[in-house]
């Protein structure tokens, strides 16, 4: 699932390329992607793309008085196209989901991989008042160490559940938290309630210097790179059976239904590997 750092490299591109771009068309492959009605997405034609920024892991882009939300899901990506296709948007064909022409003949397409299908748009006059995106919790990459520490206490959740509830903090997912949890030496399971104010510090540090280092690596790029980008820049999370980049322990993985997390045993768990099959305990 993207994540605030490649969401945020694409604003960039995306701001370099198409601010000030009139929509031309608004291309639906998937009718199921659209989840509102009010206004409709044709309300978005003819307006000047004057916005494009970023809230929790929603792209937003800002047409003058109306706004196109959208929110990746799990397999979503965009795609730039230098030039429109010329091929019309067959609704049910493919990974488009959906397609936004400009004036300059260009056009930014949002796919989806797989049959499972989560990708959402929204159009609205004010995003922010989308209860999607209202009730987001601060930007993780903002937080000073009291409000961090503040959100910590706050909650007897795992660190690993904390750190990817948009609730509780937004634009960090399953990638960048095992990374996060493993450069603060913190295992996955730990208590958020428990952690002491070293523990805290580490893991504020931890969350500015991961977000930052991928930042860094996606800055200025296009957007068919991001994603193998941060997939290179993974220290520990999909890297089952690696060593481990500080100690050389070979990194453990908890697997679930749908999702798997990663850590080093060494340097996060005291030498102990988590349960495999469930997440509230760890292996004895």
């Amino acid at each position: 699932m993207p994540e605030a750092p490649e969401l945020d490299a694409a604003a960039a591109f995306l701001r370099e390329r198409a601010a000030g771009r009139l929509v031309e068309r608004v291309d639906l492959a998937s009718f199921s992607v659209l989840k509102t009605a009010d206004p409709p997405h044709t309300a978005l034609i003819g307006k000047r793309l004057t916005e494009v920024g970023r809230r929790g892991k929603f792209l937003l882009l800002g047409c003058e008085d109306v706004h196109l939300a959208l929110h990746l899901a799990r397999a979503g990506w965009l795609h730039w196209r230098a030039t429109t296709p010329k091929t019309p948007v067959r609704p049910g064909r493919g990974p488009l989901a959906l397609r936004l022409v400009l004036d300059s003949g260009s056009a930014l397409d949002v796919t989806e991989a797989g049959t499972k299908k989560g990708v959402a748009a929204y159009v609205a006059a004010d995003p922010a008042t989308l209860p999607e995106i209202a009730r987001l919790g601060p930007e993780a990459a903002g937080l000073s160490v009291e409000e961090l520490g503040a959100i910590l206490a706050g909650t007897g959740a795992r660190l690993k559940t904390v750190l990817t509830d948009q609730m509780l903090m937004a634009g960090i997912g399953n990638g960048f938290s095992d990374d996060i949890l493993h450069a603060a030496r913190l295992s996955p399971y730990a208590t958020a309630k428990t952690l002491g104010v070293d523990e805290t510090g580490r893991l504020h540090a931890a969350i500015g210097e991961v977000l930052g280092r991928a930042a860094e690596a996606m800055a200025g790029q296009p957007l068919d790179r991001l994603k193998g980008i941060k997939h290179a820049g993974y220290r520990v999370h999909a890297r089952t059976g690696l060593p481990c980049p500080m100690c050389g322990t070979d990194i453990a993985e908890v697997a679930f239904a749908d999702k798997s997390l990663q850590y080093c045993p060494t340097c996060q768990t005291g030498g102990r590997r988590l349960s495999d099959r469930r997440m509230d305990r760890l292996l004895k």
